[in-house]
C-alpha cells in the first residue's frame, strides 16, 4: 500500500473547530482514498495529486475565507479497504469499481447512522470491456465450453467476478467450473506461472497480461452485456458539512479527464511514471476509441446495472439492502459542470460505445520509441509497417488494432489476424471468428509477426 500526502496548508490534522454561524472548520481535511493501478479511477485520485489540481477549485471566500485544507491521498489496492477507512472517519471520498461502491453505500446504510453518496463516474465502458477472463498463452483454451471440469480465479465481489457468474450462467456452464478467490496481483502471476486454468479480473489486469505476453482473453466483458464503471463517494454528513469542497474536487476531476483526452499519450506517459503501470497498457485504456471513456455524469443506465449488481451480491454475498434513491446523488457534479461552463445535460445524454470499423478511427496504430503513435489506413498497411520495422530493428512500443466485430480496442500482438485472399486484413479477440472470416473470404489466418512471442494469439 502507498500512501501519499499534500498539504495546502500548515495545519493541525484533524482539527475542526465549527465558526459560530458558518460551516467552516479552521481545518477541512480532504482525505481521499483511490487506486492508482486501476485505469478507470486515475481521473479521481492520482492526476488529481499529481497535478496539483484540487488547490485550484477550493473556495477561499465568504464562509471559507478563513479555512486552511489538509489534502491527503492514500492509494490502495482495492476498493474494500477504502471503504473500511470511510466507516472509520479516516477518509472523506472513495474511488472505487462499480461492485465495491454498491458495498460501500450498502455497509454505511446499514449501520442507521452514516450514509455515504455517489456523487460522480470517473471512467466507463458501456459494454463492459476492462472485465475479461484470461488464460495462461499456452493453453490450449479458447472457449469457456473448454474450461469445464477446470478452475477459474477472480477477486471475488469485484466486477469481474459478478461478470464471470453471468458469463457462466449465460453458457449453462454454472457449477461446472470451480471458482477461486484471487487478487488480481496473484491471479495474474498464476496465469504468467501457469498454475491456475484462467483468471477473470477487472481493468486494466487482462490487458497487462497480454502486454506481458503470458495470457490470453477467452472471454470479453462486452460479451456479459453489462456496462462497467468506477466512481466516487463522499461521506455524506461531510457533503452536507462543506458542499463546495466537494464541488470543487469534481471541478478537479473534470479537469483531470479533459487532461488525458487532450493528449492520451502524455497522459500515458506520466501516469507510467506515476504508477509503475505499462504506459503501453494504459494508452490502450485512454486513447481515442480506447477502453475506458472520461465522463464524470451518473447516467440513468449506471444506476440500472448498479441494482442489477446489487441484486446479484446480496443472492451471492448477502449484502446490505441499499436505498439507490438518496444514495445516487448528482447535484454536486451538475453544480461542478456548470461552473467550469459545461452541459451537464448534454454530457448525460451522450453515451460512447465501441462500434464495429468506425470510420471516425483509423483501423490501427503502431506506437513507434522515436515518432510516437503513428495510425495507418487499413489494417494491412499497419502489419507491412510493423514487419518493417521489426526486420530493421526499429523499436516499437506497442500496436493497436480493432475487433472487427465490436470494435473493442485492443494490442495487435493479442488479436487473431485474418487475411484474406486479396489481401485485406481483419483482427478478432476469438481464433473462431478469425476462422470463419478467413474461410468466407478464401484466405487464412496469420501471425501478425513470425515470432510467437510478438503474436501471442498464434502461441497454441
Amino acid at each position: 500500500m502507498k500512501h501519499g500526502k499534500n498539504r495546502l496548508a500548515s495545519c493541525l490534522a484533524g482539527s475542526l473547530i465549527l465558526v459560530s454561524g458558518g460551516v467552516v472548520a479552521d481545518t477541512i481535511r480532504i482525505g481521499i482514498g483511490h487506486q492508482s493501478m486501476v485505469t478507470n479511477t486515475v481521473s479521481g485520485g492520482i492526476v488529481l495529486e499529481k497535478l496539483g489540481l484540487i488547490e485550484k477549485y477550493l473556495p477561499t471566500d465568504g464562509d471559507y475565507a478563513d479555512a486552511e485544507y489538509e489534502i491527503i491521498f492514500r492509494d490502495y489496492d482495492s476498493g474494500p479497504p477504502i471503504t473500511n477507512q470511510m466507516l472509520a472517519g479516516n477518509l472523506e471520498f472513495g474511488v472505487m469499481g462499480d461492485y465495491p461502491l454498491i458495498v460501500n453505500g450498502a455497509r454505511f446504510q446499514e449501520t442507521g447512522r452514516h450514509q455515504t453518496r455517489l456523487v460522480a463516474i470517473t471512467g466507463y465502458n458501456l459494454q463492459g470491456t476492462g472485465n475479461g477472463i484470461v488464460v495462461p498463452v499456452s493453453s490450449s483454451v479458447h472457449s469457456l465450453a473448454e474450461l469445464a471440469g477446470q478452475r477459474i480465479s477472480t477477486p471475488v465481489g469485484s466486477a469481474a467476478w459478478g461478470m464471470t457468474l453471468k458469463a457462466l450462467r449465460d453458457a449453462g456452464l454454472e457449477g461446472q467450473i470451480s471458482i477461486v478467490d484471487q487478487s488480481p496481483p496473484v491471479g495474474v502471476a498464476n496465469i504468467a506461472g501457469n498454475r491456475i486454468d484462467a483468471h477473470a479480473d477487472f481493468g486494466p489486469w487482462s490487458e497487462v497480461m497480454e502486454f506481458r505476453g503470458t495470457g490470453r482473453k477467452i472471454y470479453d466483458g462486452s460479451e456479459a452485456q453489462v456496462p462497467t464503471f468506477h466512481g466516487m463517494v463522499v461521506r455524506e454528513a461531510y457533503a452536507e458539512q462543506y458542499p463546495e469542497v466537494v464541488e470543487a474536487v469534481l471541478q478537479a476531476t473534470l479537469e483531470a479527464q479533459a487532461w488525458i483526452v487532450e493528449d492520451p499519450m502524455r497522459a500515458a506517459v506520466e501516469l507510467a511514471e506515476w504508477t509503475g503501470m505499462a504506459k503501453e497498457v494504459l494508452y490502450l485504456y485512454l486513447s481515442e476509441g480506447g477502453i475506458t471513456t472520461q465522463d464524470a455524469t451518473i447516467k440513468p443506465a449506471w444506476v440500472e446495472a448498479l441494482e442489477y449488481d446489487h441484486q446479484l451480491l446480496q443472492d451471492e454475498m448477502n449484502i446490505p439492502d441499499l436505498d439507490f434513491a438518496s444514495w445516487v446523488d448528482d447535484q454536486y457534479v451538475r453544480n461542478a459542470y456548470e461552473a467550469r461552463g459545461l452541459d451537464y445535460a448534454a454530457a448525460l445524454d451522450t453515451m460512447v460505445t465501441p462500434v464495429a470499423s468506425d470510420p471516425e478511427l483509423s483501423p490501427a496504430q503502431i506506437w513507434y520509441a522515436d515518432a510516437g503513435v503513428v495510425e495507418f489506413d487499413s489494417l494491412a498497411d499497419m502489419v507491412a509497417a510493423y514487419r518493417e520495422a521489426s526486420a530493421d530493428g526499429r523499436e516499437i512500443y506497442a500496436c493497436y488494432v480493432y475487433d472487427h466485430l465490436t470494435g473493442m480496442k485492443m494490442f495487435g500482438k493479442a488479436a487473431f489476424l485474418a487475411e484474406s485472399d486479396d489481401g485485406d486484413m481483419a483482427a478478432f479477440m476469438k481464433l473462431a471468428d478469425s476462422e470463419v472470416f478467413a474461410d468466407e473470404h478464401g484466405g487464412r489466418v496469420v501471425a501478425l509477426s513470425e515470432q510467437v512471442e510478438e503474436a501471442i494469439a498464434m502461441a497454441n
